[in-house]
């Protein structure tokens, strides 16, 4: 096919949809659900009703082709899980007696059964349910759901693909099942995976499909032999089917590398690539490869996952290279547009001008669509669409929000003592000790505690004028009250003042920092039915006023035992926001740790004596490439240490990670130079634990005890089985006893319970142990 037939079979599509709806209907459905306010039939209706109106919307722009399958009740992954017939002997009475709620149950556990682990969905913020897998699992096909969504998406007329999650890539996000033996690999499966993956695609076949799409992001990493050549086994005998679709094989986040070739030899009709960021290199290697002569090339020139808008010029560039090197190319999204807000359309309250800066879902749909009717008819049939885009990119790359002089002095002259504490962990350790005068296993929770409707109403009167100022203050000091005094009553030693005043614990910072733009309605899913609303880091950063002193000063004075005060760190607040991308993140790392630095000093001169600087993100944030991993450590920890080097040697600085790989950072972790790290360890029954014992960690850590995404609450004895397996690989010395994670999505009652549970754990342990009174 020459280049100017190509250029006119160019259509355009998306790898997926935000599933929430655009007032979270979704969200609202399922919590219904749970609660017994909304009956099966009602929440299935709700989630048909939403497919249908994005299908629609979709369909209405432009798009061509549309994706089925991507909508989740819960989690993608999970849906695949339940495809394959991978359900853990634990849920399958469960699934059996009713589906739905078996699938809550893997998704969220109940009181007796402990739901599925989760993890981050490669180097964003998205949470998965990791498949628990093991040598004796048998695979079984169902493909209700797939077919069901793709029949939904015919009967409107529509042309529609469905997506799934690879084969490869759905192995390597497993892991062994509990009580399987140490060293099993998922990957040794796949010859047993494979003919159920071949019997979905049949079902998909007869009910309607031309293509299937099949996502292997996991390719986008550093992978062996072993790896890509299973690749290469896969995709020949998927590939080989006769009773199957077309197979379109996805990838995004970064470059596919070694895995490029092996897929372009692969006997399938086409590949998805990401051409956006640092996945920018997949245009050489296409190219280095001898392109794919015969082949559709969907390709992802608009980034999937953040906010700007798209620079049309620059993406027909690619485009037009692309057309020599496919017969058919395509233009989509990086990625699916999971990972962005749905419409800016939406937004009232920033500055119109701004807005035009900025592209959501539906945002992005169009631009999809421009740059498609762009490469098939010419740039003369966008010629209004590309004046327009020049004058709002030179908009913003003028804009005085961009460029603040003082914030960039200051910045530039960081010193490296700036990152340093004034003593080593040893000294610092023994002055903090003397200070603080905590028990053998001090007990602390991570910050949040549960953010009720009461509050929630009482942030929206304040914004609607119902509630006047000093009504809310008085609402979030007695709710301060009832927190801390709970805590003293169950004996907590570390207390906190509960962030009843934070409304996320990226966005309360981002609101009162200059450079930050905050939405109203930008919701993104991170796990189920919890969504945030990632602020937009439009500039330079500083801190005009303190952010956390008046509430923490205030929780330090009703009681005498120590508070922390609770600051969300640079990396996650680069991590949990959406970036600017005209300047490296270092940079804008630094200006972060700058502002949050002069919060530490005016919560120590408050009279605090620990801060925690929570940095959840580090781990999602690491490049997904090990080429990229040094760069990004270097400049990750040191922007954490700018935050916390200025504070006296006795003055204990607190970390919190959670839902992440730690693996692969352990180094970093003890770069930082915190004196406690506190982790996520209650679904991964306490494997963090033994990696920083192995790697020899000599710092002060709390893994966690109390899975606080999950509504179970964990008994006594079970804190105290994962707290003994924690003390089998940390010293009782080093061990602080913790929830894994913030409790704001949780009840009170459920709060209550686990709280006392686990209190009375460490204190029935610290008893048994030598000089360890309660």
């Amino acid at each position: 096919m020459t280049s100017r037939s190509a250029a006119a079979a160019a259509r355009a599509t998306v790898h997926g949809y935000p599933r929430q709806g655009p007032n979270r209907e979704l969200k609202k459905a399922i919590e219904g659900y749970w609660k017994g306010r909304v009956g099966a039939d009602a929440l299935r209706a709700t989630a048909a009703g939403l497919r249908r109106g994005t299908w629609q919307q979709l369909a209405g722009a432009g798009v061509h082709e549309v994706p089925t399958g991507d909508f989740s009740y819960y989690d993608h992954v999970l849906d695949t899980s339940v495809m394959v017939g991978a359900i853990p002997a634990r849920h399958r009475a469960a699934v059996a007696a009713d589906q739905m709620d078996g699938y809550f149950a893997m998704a969220r556990g109940t009181q007796d059964v402990a739901p599925l682990e989760m993890t981050k969905w490669f180097d964003t913020n998205y949470h998965y349910l990791v498949p628990e897998l093991g040598p004796d699992t048998v695979f079984a096909a169902d493909s209700t759901q797939q077919v069901g969504q793709l029949t939904e998406a015919l009967g409107l007329g529509l042309a529609a693909r469905p997506v799934l999650v690879g084969p490869v890539t759905y192995l390597l996000l497993a892991k062994p099942a509990p009580g399987v033996a140490a060293g099993f690999d998922p990957l040794t499966l796949l010859d047993r995976l494979l003919p159920v993956y071949a019997e979905v695609l049949a079902d998909l076949r007869a009910a309607g499909a031309r293509w299937v799409q099949l996502d292997e992001p996991a390719l986008v990493q550093d992978r062996s032999p072993a790896v890509l050549n299973a690749v290469a086994r896969a995709y020949r005998d998927l590939g080989m089917l006769t009773d199957r679709p077309q197979l379109l094989v996805a990838s995004y986040f970064d470059r596919l590398g070694e895995a490029l070739p092996v897929l372009a030899k692969a006997p399938v009709e086409g590949l998805a690539l990401d051409f956006t960021g640092p996945a920018a290199g997949n245009l050489q290697d296409l190219a280095a490869v001898g392109g794919l002569p015969g082949k559709r090339l969907v390709a992802g020139v608009v980034d999937g996952r953040n906010v700007w808008i798209n620079h049309y010029e620059r993406s027909l560039a690619t485009l037009g290279t692309l057309l020599g090197l496919a017969e058919r190319v395509d233009v989509s999204s990086s990625c699916s547009l999971l990972h962005v807000p749905l419409d800016t359309g939406a937004e009232r309250d920033i500055d119109p001008q701004i807005v035009r800066w900025l592209a959501f879902a539906r945002q992005k749909t169009t631009e999809i669509v421009t740059l498609a009717r762009g490469l098939a008819r010419g740039t003369g049939a966008i010629a209004a669409e590309l004046a327009a885009n020049r004058a709002d990119l030179a908009s913003r790359a003028g804009s005085a929000l961009t460029h603040d002089p003082a914030v960039r002095a200051r910045a530039a002259a960081v010193t490296g003592a700036d990152g340093r504490r004034s003593q080593p962990y040893a000294e610092r350790s023994a002055a903090q000790r003397a200070h603080l005068r905590l028990p053998l296993l001090p007990t602390t929770t991570i910050g949040s505690f549960p953010q009720t409707a009461a509050l929630r109403t009482a942030r929206a009167d304040l914004r609607a004028g119902r509630l006047d100022a000093e009504g809310y203050e008085e609402r979030i000091s007695a709710e301060i009250r009832e927190v801390l005094a709970f805590q003293e009553q169950a004996g907590i030693d570390v207390l906190v003042h509960g962030e009843p005043e934070r409304n996320d614990m990226v966005q309360y910072f981002a609101e009162q920092l200059t450079g930050y733009l905050a939405t109203q309605h930008g919701w993104v899913q991170s796990y189920g039915t919890r969504y945030v609303r990632p602020p937009i880091l439009a500039g330079d950063i500083s801190r005009p006023e303190p952010m956390t002193v008046r509430w923490t000063r205030y929780a330090q004075s009703l009681t005498e035992r120590p508070v922390k005060g609770m600051l969300t760190g640079p990396v996650t607040m680069l991590a949990w926001s959406f970036v600017r991308d005209d300047q490296p993140l270092g940079d804008t790392a630094r200006q972060v740790a700058l502002a949050l630095r002069d919060e530490v000093t005016d919560l120590e001169a408050a009279g605090t004596s620990v801060i925690q600087v929570d940095e959840p993100a580090l781990r999602e944030t690491l490049p997904l490439r090990a080429a990229g991993h040094a760069a990004y450590l270097a400049w990750a920890t040191e922007a954490f240490r700018l935050t916390t080097g200025g504070v006296r040697p006795d003055t204990q600085i607190h970390t919190h990670m959670c839902y992440a790989e730690f693996g692969d950072i352990l180094r970093a972790i003890e770069d930082l130079d915190a004196d406690v790290i506190s982790l996520e360890a209650a679904r991964s029954h306490m494997q963090v634990a033994a990696e920083l014992a192995t790697a020899g960690y000599p710092r002060e850590v709390g893994p966690g005890v109390y899975d606080i995404h999950s509504p179970r609450v964990p008994d006594v004895a079970e804190a105290t089985a994962l707290l003994r397996k924690g003390l089998g690989a940390i010293p009782a010395e080093r061990l602080w006893v913790n929830p894994d994670c913030g409790l704001k999505t949780r009840g009170w009652p459920e709060v209550r319970a686990a709280l006392e549970n686990l209190v009375t754990a460490a204190r029935e342990i610290r008893g048994g142990l030598h000089g360890g009174a309660s």
